[in-house]
């Protein structure tokens, strides 16, 4: 049987990086999961590869379906974005384990979905201060930068990834991201002992 293994952390904590990698690593054989979002798509993007790019009458249709696992909504100074996961037949626990970013609430929201024991949180942590330079520096690298929106995403994370909430999860497979390729390595280990 496989897993789902929920990927977390702090905006620029280096998650999106550690996805990658461990996607591409032949260690794992992991899937991806693509998210939904009804936010603009970035420069760079293309749909259906980072998420599936739709608008809040999109992600009614599916809820009236009853076809989302879990949904998040974001008040950015832009309006309101929701991020989430449908079920559109991406996930096979059969044949495949799977991972997927997301926030404590996703993963509750996916691990009662599916089951306890299997969707596995995987919590990537990184200073603060690191964390914000990481940022503004993908903001700078941006043709429009968005550093209201960046600010946001900073200070709710505070709230988002609280410790009491983070402990209520039962999210404490933590991996701190101070060296990349140190952590992907100790993620990699993790999830190999898993899986098998």
């Amino acid at each position: 049987m496989g897993k789902i293994f929920c990927l977390m952390g702090k905006s620029a904590s280096g998650k999106d990086t550690i996805y990658k990698e461990l996607l591409l690593s032949g260690k794992l054989d992991l899937k991806k999961i693509v998210p939904y979002t009804t936010r603009p798509i970035r420069e760079n993007e293309k749909n259906g590869e980072q998420y599936f790019f739709t608008d809040e009458a999109g992600l009614d249709k599916l809820k009236a379906a009853g076809r989302v696992i879990e949904s998040r909504a974001y008040n950015t100074i832009h309006g309101v974005w929701y991020y989430f996961t449908v079920d559109d037949e991406q996930i096979d626990l059969k044949n495949h384990s799977y991972l997927v970013i997301g926030t404590p609430e996703s993963f509750i929201s996916t691990r009662d979905y599916y089951g306890e024991g299997n969707v596995i949180p995987i919590y990537i942590e990184l200073d603060d201060g690191i964390r914000l330079q990481r940022a503004l520096n993908r903001e700078l690298g941006q043709k429009t930068p968005r550093y209201e929106e960046m600010c946001r995403r900073f200070l709710a994370d505070s709230e988002d990834f609280a410790e009491d909430r983070l402990r209520s999860a039962g999210i404490d497979n933590r991996f701190y991201n101070d060296d990349l390729d140190k952590c992907i390595e100790k993620i990699t280990e993790y999830i190999s002992g898993i899986i098998g």
